[in-house]
């Protein structure tokens, strides 16, 4: 297939180019003006703007179902505090429609998991949008570790010796130092028994899974980063809604940062001060920072909105839009495939027809992995 003639924000210069893209077998081969169209499929984009498909760093599509309730509601573990053996990828229902809702909207890619109930509540898996068996979607499984930190273990385990955020903390500590006994044992060949939550804990000790830690207070925040140093494992900044707050400090520790959902009341008190210019300042200040929706906090299909919203609110239009693609896809690892439209990556394409940070612009077509999306 060819796409001809569209302006191209390939997320990664900080101007559009006008142009043509072309792929095959799923990838984007080329880009630049006047490519051949050697038999190829040719989309006439004259008119349009390209985009990457738009990615989500930080939800729990497919484990919150749509217009249901209980039966639905995969995402959260209520009957221990500290459950690493769990993975999304065992409860995502992916015939869900809020996929198909994502993907007509250009959210192409989705790091989908566990909630913020837990102290560790499992891990998350990048998968893309569009897909019936949840096998075939997947971009990267076991992309991070879910820990939470601040109101939601407390309020969730309150009758179960955790009532403060000290517990919460020492129950993290805990669990690592067990998995960091269990480790040692069974590197120095000893006859260890098999412990799952602890096995489910060595790809993060290991430096091969980064904690992804649930945080919107200040001191929350540098919690997870003082215990991330305590066991040198790799880490993730989630929610960061006090983050404009210390965005220096935050900044010059470099973890990656994912910032929201700022689209909703401040349900409770760790989220009075939010604000769409928390990603704006943090990515002033140096950050890396994404932009996220917490789905189904906000509905999928939004992601581009808040980016806008985040643009009304001072962030820079290229900053903002590398928020919801290649930041994002960076912040999960899996940059290698999504993010920006360059050669060698997925096909992963969004045509639109005015501006898609404004709620007049109109998304047209969607391409995964090459293939349209139903735009009905």
């Amino acid at each position: 297939m060819l796409i001809k003639n569209a302006t191209i924000y390939t997320a990664v210069l900080p101007e559009p180019i006008p142009g043509d893209i072309l792929v095959k077998d799923g990838k984007i081969v080329a880009v630049g003006p006047n490519l051949p169209a050697d038999g190829e499929e040719v989309f006439d984009a004259t008119g349009l703007s390209a985009y990457p498909g738009f990615v989500e760093a930080h939800c729990h599509i497919g484990l919150d179902g749509y217009g249901i309730g209980y039966e639905g509601a995969d995402y959260n573990e209520h009957s221990d505090p500290v459950v690493p053996h769990l993975r999304a990828i065992d409860g995502i229902e992916p015939t869900d429609p809020t996929f198909a809702m994502a993907a007509r909207a250009g959210v192409t890619t989705v790091c989908t998991g566990p909630g913020s109930a837990n102290v560790l509540g499992g891990t998350f898996v990048a998968i893309k949008t569009a897909g019936n068996r949840v096998d075939d979607m997947i971009v990267r499984d076991n992309v991070a570790m879910k820990c939470a930190f601040g109101e939601n273990p407390k309020r969730c385990y309150k009758e179960k010796g955790i009532s403060t955020r000290m517990s919460t903390a020492a129950k993290l500590r805990e669990a690592l130092l067990k998995a960091q006994q269990y480790k040692e044992k069974k590197d120095a060949g000893k006859d260890v028994a098999f412990d799952m939550k602890s096995e489910a804990l060595l790809p993060v000790l290991e430096g091969k899974m980064p904690l992804k830690a649930h945080a919107h207070q200040a001191n929350d925040l540098f919690t997870a980063i003082r215990i991330a140093k305590e066991f040198g494992v790799g880490l993730t900044l989630e929610h960061c809604t006090e983050g404009h707050k210390v965005a220096r400090q935050l900044a010059a520790e470099g973890y990656p940062m994912a910032v929201g959902p700022s689209l909703t009341h401040a349900t409770k008190f760790e989220l009075r001060d939010k604000t769409f210019a928390t990603p704006g300042i943090l990515a002033r200040a140096g950050g890396h920072v994404c932009i996220i929706t917490d789905s189904p906090v906000i509905p999928q299909q939004y992601l581009p909105l808040c980016a806008g919203l985040a643009v009304k609110s001072g962030m820079d239009r290229h900053e903002a839009l590398r928020a919801i693609t290649i930041n994002a896809a960076e912040h999960i690892g899996i940059a290698d495939r999504v993010g920006s439209i360059e050669a060698g990556k997925d096909a992963d394409i969004v045509l639109a027809r005015g501006d898609v940070f404004d709620v007049s612009g109109e998304v047209v077509q969607v391409f995964i992995e090459g293939r349209k999306v139903d735009m009905e």
